[in-house]
C-alpha cells in the first residue's frame, strides 16, 4: 500500500463514547489498532480525516494520500489486492457499505463516489464497540502470523514457565517468571518487549499483551484478551480489550468489556456480562439515542477514556461509560453513565473540568507523558459539548 488516509466514516457515531477522543482507525482490537495494521502488515503511510475538534492531536495532510478508507475496516491481504486495485475515481463497496476510494479528493468526506465496485470478501467492519471483543479472537490470530514473520523471538524459553502449545511468541525484552502457565491450544499467546507476566498467573489464549504492560501476581486470563501497551492488570479478564495506559490492578471480574485509555478500576471492580435471563444484551447508542441489541448474550462494561471506578464498583451487564466520569459508591449504577460523570448509585453529578484536567495531567505524568494544551483543549471542547444541557 502506498499513502492512504483513514476515514472517520458513517460508524464513528455509533461507536461513541470511544470516539470522542480517537479517530475510529485508533481503536485497539487484536494486538494492534486498525491503523497500526495498516502501518505494520501492509507499509501503509497513514493519515486521518477525523472530527474538526481533533486534528491538533491527530494531525493530518490528506492531500498527499492516495486512497480514502473506511477507518473502521479491518485490513487483510485479500482486501489490501481489491483496493490496490481500483482505478482513479472508483470505490469499493460492501452492499451499502463504503470501503475505499482511490481518490485525491477529501473535499466531500461522505466520499461517495462512482463507479462503485463490489467487494466479493467477507470484511470486518468495526461499527458497534461491541464488535471489538467479538472480532478479537480473529484479529489476534491475524496479527500474530505478521508477529511471527517479523519480529525477533527471547533466545529462550524462559526457566520454570509452563508452555502448552506452539503459538506462543515472547518478544526479547519480555520477561515472564517462573510458574506461569501459557496455554496457546485455544489461541495465540504474544508477550511484547517491555511487557511482563508475573509469577502464578494463568493464559489461556487468544492473548496480547503490548508493550511495558504488566500481569499481576496470580491474573487469570481467558482469551480472546487483549491488553495494550503501559497498562496493568490482575485478577480475572475474559475476551476484553483494553485499550492502552489504563489498569485493572486488583482482584475482580472483568468480561467481554472494552477499557479505553487512562482509565482505573478499583479494587474488587467487577463487571457482568451475562443477564439473569439469558437474554440478548442491549447497550446504549449515542447515535441513536437509544439502547439497540447486541445481538449475544455476553456483554460487559464499555468505558471511555480516562474514566474510574472506587473499590468494590459493581457494573451491570451492557453498562456503557462515558468520557471522564467517576464511578463510585454502592449498588449499581445505571447502565447508561454520563459523561463528566461523578457518582454512582444515587445518581450523578457534573466532574469539573478544572478538576477532571488536574487529575488527568497527573496519571499522565505517572506514566511520563504530558497533558499538552492541545489535549486540554480537546477536553474542554468535549466537556462543553457533552455538560451543555445538564
Amino acid at each position: 500500500m502506498e499513502r492512504i488516509t483513514l476515514v472517520d466514516h458513517l460508524e464513528r457515531d455509533h461507536l461513541l463514547p470511544l470516539t470522542y477522543t480517537r479517530p475510529v482507525a485508533d481503536i485497539r482490537v487484536g494486538a494492534y489498532t486498525i491503523a497500526e495494521k495498516w502501518q505494520k502488515r501492509f507499509g501503509a503511510s497513514i493519515k486521518y480525516l477525523t472530527q474538526d475538534y481533533l486534528q491538533s492531536v491527530f494531525p493530518s495532510n490528506v492531500e498527499q494520500s492516495e486512497y480514502a478508507v473506511n477507518g473502521a475496516l479491518i485490513p487483510t491481504d485479500e482486501l489490501v489486492v481489491l483496493i490496490e486495485k481500483l482505478e482513479s475515481g472508483q470505490s469499493l463497496y460492501s452492499g451499502d457499505i463504503w470501503l475505499a476510494t482511490r481518490t485525491h479528493d477529501f473535499s466531500n468526506k461522505e466520499l461517495i463516489h462512482s463507479p462503485k465496485i463490489e467487494c466479493n470478501l467477507e470484511v470486518k467492519i468495526v461499527d458497534r464497540s461491541w464488535k471489538i471483543f467479538q472480532y478479537n479472537d480473529w484479529a489476534l490470530r491475524e496479527d500474530f502470523k505478521w508477529i511471527a514473520d517479523n519480529l525477533n523471538r527471547s533466545e529462550a524459553n524462559p526457566t520454570g514457565v509452563t508452555l502448552i502449545g506452539s503459538d506462543i511468541f515472547i518478544e526479547e525484552g519480555a520477561k515472564v517468571w517462573p510458574s506461569v502457565v501459557l496455554n496457546s491450544k485455544t489461541g495465540p499467546i504474544y508477550i511484547a518487549r517491555g511487557a511482563q507476566v508475573m509469577e502464578g498467573s494463568l493464559v489461556r489464549g487468544g492473548f496480547a499483551l503490548l508493550e511495558s504492560s504488566t500481569l499481576k501476581l496470580g491474573t487469570k486470563i481467558y482469551g480472546a484478551t487483549t491488553i495494550g501497551p503501559h497498562s496493568k492488570v490482575g485478577g480475572e479478564v475474559n475476551n476484553s480489550v483494553i485499550f492502552g495506559y489504563s489498569n485493572k490492578g486488583h482482584d475482580g471480574f472483568i468480561g467481554n468489556t472494552v477499557l479505553g485509555e487512562w482509565c482505573n478500576l478499583g479494587a474488587d471492580t467487577n463487571t457482568s456480562n451475562l443477564k439473569n435471563n439469558y437474554a440478548d444484551v442491549k447497550i446504549h447508542n449515542y447515535a441513536l439515542g437509544r439502547s439497540e441489541s447486541t445481538g449475544g448474550q455476553f456483554c460487559g462494561l464499555t468505558m471511555a477514556d480516562h474514566s474510574k471506578s472506587g473499590i468494590n464498583t459493581m457494573f451491570n451487564t451492557g453498562t456503557v461509560c462515558g468520557v471522564f466520569a467517576n464511578v463510585f459508591g454502592a449498588g449499581f449504577p445505571h447502565r447508561r453513565i454520563p459523561d463528566f460523570g461523578w457518582g454512582g448509585a444515587d445518581g450523578f453529578k457534573t466532574f469539573r473540568i478544572n478538576d477532571a484536567l488536574d487529575v488527568a495531567g497527573k496519571v499522565m505524568a505517572r506514566r511520563e507523558i504530558e497533558l499538552t494544551d492541545e489535549w486540554k483543549e480537546v477536553y474542554k471542547h468535549l466537556f462543553n459539548k457533552l455538560t451543555e444541557t445538564k
